[in-house]
């Protein structure tokens, strides 16, 4: 089956305390959307389609050493919008897609990997790349069908009950999804939200009210999800691919 890869790197990062776009934010010396990028590369796709936005020719630059096309989102109305931006550019591709993020540089190959293998072994819509926290606050909580790997719904945190909220297990950001189901989905959300945003999470409601399967696969290692937007947590990225660079090396 073939691979497409969709990395969204168009926000701005407003709290990253700079006009740099977040992805050219260097840790340990590279910008951190080369580490995605090294990382989607390693999975040999078809097709890499980085979604640009904040300073767009800056980013554009900065990965042109790459193979990849880029798409732009502008205005940016939400992570859903960002991906319907690379639509065109994917109108021929049949397969699936994999969605990265440009500012979570730590997921590692061998994780995505196990994560395609997964989904294709299930035949689903999609999968959701999931991780158990001690402090779940502030993402999205995965309900499982009982000891079972097939989700039964993604809830926000403002939305969930209490019930929900004891959840544990995360929603990472990252997904594979069969790529004729992720397209047809995008095309039946919409912006009626607080943020008046298109939220990818939306399309996993579509899928579940059109009877299709979503199955959630676990890592167990969850610092691979973490996502920079603060300066502090930079800086605990840098201390931990500094680590995986020593682990990779044999280094002490």
């Amino acid at each position: 089956m073939a691979l497409a890869i969709i990395i969204m790197a168009a926000g701005k990062g407003t709290r990253m305390q700079s006009e740099l776009p977040k992805v050219l934010h260097l840790a340990n010396g590279r910008p951190l959307i080369d580490y995605v990028l090294d990382t989607a590369n390693a999975l040999d796709p078809e097709e890499i389609v980085l979604i640009v936005g904040h300073q767009a020719e800056l980013v554009r630059k900065a990965t042109t050493r790459y193979r990849l096309t880029t798409a732009l989102q502008e205005p940016q109305l939400g992570t859903g919008h960002a991906i319907m931006q690379a639509e065109t550019c994917l109108s021929d591709f049949e397969g699936e897609i994999l969605i990265l993020s440009g500012d979570a540089p730590l997921v590692s190959t061998t994780t995505l990997q196990a994560l395609i293998a997964f989904h294709r072994s299930r035949n689903g819509a999609a999968t959701v790349l999931t991780a158990k926290l001690d402090d779940p606050t502030g993402y999205g909580r995965i309900i499982r069908q009982e000891k079972s790997d097939s989700v039964l719904k993604i809830v926000e945190q403002k939305d969930a009950s209490k019930e929900e909220l004891a959840v544990r297990e995360i929603n990472s950001g990252v997904y594979v999804f069969n790529a004729r189901l992720l397209f047809q989905a995008l095309g039946q959300i919409n912006t009626n939200n607080a943020q008046k945003e298109y939220y990818l999470t939306d399309v996993f409601g579509i899928c579940f009210q059109n009877g299709k399967r979503v199955y959630a696969f676990g890592t167990d290692n969850p610092c691979e999800i973490l996502g920079i937007n603060t300066p502090e947590q930079l800086m605990e990225a840098e201390r931990l691919l500094l680590q995986n660079n020593r682990k990779s090396t044999g280094e002490q």
